[in-house]
């Protein structure tokens, strides 16, 4: 079966995704049973709210939640990037870039002006992915949290920059980016 992307919550996704989420990060990086709470209490209150201005996408393999990325909204010109994750089983195939060009364009699409996340130091494959998309380094912050000492990174993007449009250049007939 091939692995797919919705954008709609279903019974069981929420419990899905904070165990993707504390599993991963457990194995990988030594986090403890606290980042679970970390992940659950905003992804529960997503969750049960209806914003059209918000989108989550849950990739899914075999029925199986196998990564997620979410756009919650911080105000009606910001937004926050959250809950990005990609299951070592389906990493290496562009889908984390994908995830993250479908948010940018639900985004723009809403007319959100900024969009911030944090992370922590040490995820080089997400940073990478984060500064190729346009998003730059803002400030990092070192605190005792999920078990040990980490290094909180804030990375934002501004969309005015990328919302441009074009407009026809009628002496040379080509387009310009103005």
């Amino acid at each position: 079966m091939n692995t797919f992307i919705r954008n709609s919550l279903e019974v069981g996704d929420v419990g899905s995704i904070v165990y993707l989420h504390g599993i991963l990060y457990a194995k990988e990086y030594g986090y403890d049973h606290t980042f679970e709470a970390y992940v659950a209490e905003p992804l529960g209150a997503f969750a049960k709210r209806s914003n059209l201005r918000e989108r989550i996408w849950i990739v899914e393999k075999n029925k199986e939640v196998l990564g997620s990325i979410a756009l919650c909204e911080v105000s009606s010109t910001e937004a926050q990037l959250r809950w990005f994750l990609v299951s070592p089983k389906l990493r290496g195939q562009g889908l984390g870039k994908r995830l993250i060009s479908e948010l940018l364009d639900f985004a723009k699409e809403n007319s959100y002006q900024t969009i911030s996340l944090w992370t922590v130091k040490g995820l080089e494959a997400a940073k990478n992915l984060y500064l190729s998309s346009g998003f730059t380094f803002v400030k990092e912050v070192e605190h005792s949290v999920w078990g040990s000492i980490h290094t909180e990174q804030q990375y934002t993007i501004e969309l005015n920059a990328f919302n441009k449009t074009l407009k026809m250049d009628t002496t040379h007939g080509a387009s310009k980016r103005r």
